[in-house]
């Protein structure tokens, strides 16, 4: 049977893989428990074919990875009884590991920029707002264009509403809008997403 080891969160330990391999450091946020670390007196065993074994004893669980050269290793501790595989211990906190990288890159939240303009801004002034937005969105963040009203402007929303059309039309060529143009209190928002292709 290969070294036994209890793994969690905080723990970066030596673990002999094979005979034949040298350690390695490897480290999970998963709390798992392999080999002698199995406390239940019974599990419900899948062998190294991925076969379902039936419920047996931890010391016949434990002997049956001895002889397949692998570790027993537990799957689903809060199952009744528990479940174990026999596998190799190494590779699979190392897959652990890996899903646990790929799920925190897909949750990983976009930036949200914003851009405040008045109602009719000179041509100029806004270039330079509409420039700003068009990097921050060729580099994969969002962009929130904000017009706000002063005084009577707020009865002449149509004007507004027309700058973020065009806002949105300069900017079409990196980015799809994501909530269109709605009223909040004195002002009117337009978000925009970059395109699928930026920020690569």
């Amino acid at each position: 049977m290969q070294p036994c080891f209890f793994y969690n969160k905080n723990f970066y330990g030596n673990i002999k893989i094979t005979s034949d391999q040298k350690e390695k450091i490897i480290s999970t946020s998963s709390d798992v428990r392999a080999n002698q670390y199995i406390k239940a007196a019974k599990v419900r065993l899948i062998d190294e074919n991925g076969e379902n074994q039936g419920v047996v004893s931890i010391a016949d669980a434990r002997r049956a990875a001895e002889n397949a050269g692998l570790d027993l290793v537990e799957i689903a501790p809060n199952a009744s009884p528990p479940v174990c595989k026999i596998l190799d211990l190494g590779k699979y906190i190392f897959e652990q590991n890996k899903k646990e990288r790929q799920a925190k890159k897909s949750q990983t939240k976009i930036e949200l920029k914003e851009i405040r303009l008045r109602p009719k801004t000179n041509e100029h002034h806004r270039g330079f707002k509409v420039r700003d937005a068009r990097g921050w969105l060729e580099k994969g963040m969002k962009v929130k264009v904000t017009i706000r009203f002063r005084g009577r402007e707020i009865t002449y929303p149509e004007i507004a509403l027309q700058d973020l059309k065009e806002i949105a039309e300069e900017l079409s060529d990196v980015s799809t809008i994501e909530t269109a143009p709605n009223m909040e209190g004195r002002a009117m928002h337009l978000i925009l997403a970059p395109s699928k292709d930026q920020g690569k």
